[in-house]
């Protein structure tokens, strides 16, 4: 199978290109390097632009028989959208639509698209399957929720078909150090653990009065590299995923609520030196969370996660050295 990763040189997207590889598909890549690292290209064939330019779009598909698009590429800062809606909604919204059009003009029929569980309205217990309800709390997670709701819409009046992968808390590094995070400063959690770890400063607990059993944000943290052969599976499994319907979801996550506090505790654990552990308010757009429980991925595309974010902290400090000397910090 040949596949299409918007935002292939990304820190998500470089990482299930490297896991479809592993499993004998070939990878072509199309970047506009926002923030994405050429290191991480390697030799794949590379596109350098936007996923709304429709010449770009026109030219990838003729030069290359693409059999699947992975769409990887979207800005996900949640308090940045906050500040910033519009920017994101034309970016995560508006120039999926273009990259739609160019599947539909150019008679691609699968599509794999990277949705977010923070659509979900968390329950009491915070746990969630693909059937509960939806309330996406930032416009960061709107945009993933109207995109699934035009995906949707479109596989009816089209010969599109599409995989919604909802992740949920992707942590860690290719357990090979092919790539990895790459941004300098970055927002998730445990690269604040790592950047607070490196540097001996303080780390931030930001919100510690969620109804949590600690009061600290609760998370599905899953390992990139479970995540990535998510991709795998729900490409090789695409046809079969689809056959009840054009257009199915599927969470991508362990079934396992860790909170914040815990994972710096995991943290303290796995690197031996203890942390100084302050706690502030939650960031704007900020969620207590949720994990899910359901069996959906494994029942229908035979894959579950294998990595523990214990696995994740490890490989994510492994990370560190190799970036230094790939990235240059």
């Amino acid at each position: 199978m040949k596949v299409l990763i918007t935002g292939g040189a990304g820190y998500i997207g470089s990482t299930v290109a490297s896991a479809c590889e592993d499993n004998g598909h070939e990878v072509v890549i199309l970047d506009d390097f926002s923030t994405g690292r050429r290191e991480f290209i390697g030799d794949r064939p590379l596109y350098e632009g936007d996923i709304a330019d429709a010449a770009l779009l026109d030219r990838v598909f003729t030069e290359h028989q693409v059999d699947a698009v992975v769409h990887c590429a979207a800005k996900i800062i949640v308090p940045e959208s906050v500040a910033d809606p519009l920017g994101y909604y034309e970016n995560n919204v508006s120039k999926t639509v273009t990259l739609l059009e160019g599947l539909q003009r150019n008679g691609v029929h699968r599509f794999l698209f990277s949705s977010s569980a923070s659509i979900y309205a968390p329950d009491e217990n915070f746990v969630v399957t693909e059937d509960s309800p939806l309330q996406p709390g930032s416009p960061y997670a709107r945009t993933k929720y109207m995109v699934e709701m035009v995906l949707e819409d479109f596989t009816k009046a089209s010969d599109v078909k599409v995989l919604s992968l909802r992740y949920f808390n992707p942590i860690g590094t290719d357990p090979k150090l092919r790539s990895g995070q790459q941004l300098e400063k970055p927002s998730h959690v445990l690269a604040k653990l790592l950047e607070a770890w490196v540097n001996k400063e303080t780390f931030t607990v930001t919100g510690v009065d969620w109804p949590t059993r600690d009061g600290s944000g609760i998370r599905d943290f899953i390992h990139v590299w479970d995540l990535a052969k998510a991709h795998v599976a729900a490409l090789e499994g695409f046809d079969r995923a689809t056959a009840d319907g054009p257009y199915q979801v599927f969470n991508i996550g362990t079934g396992n609520g860790v909170t914040v506090k815990e994972l710096a505790a995991s943290f303290e654990e796995i690197s031996g030196d203890p942390l100084q552990v302050q706690f502030g308010d939650p960031r704007p757009g900020d969620v207590a969370g949720v994990y899910t429980v359901s069996s959906k991925a494994a029942d229908v595309l035979g894959w579950k996660a294998e990595l523990t974010e214990t696995d994740a902290v490890r490989d994510a400090i492994a990370w560190l050295p190799v970036r230094k000397e790939m990235l240059g910090y």
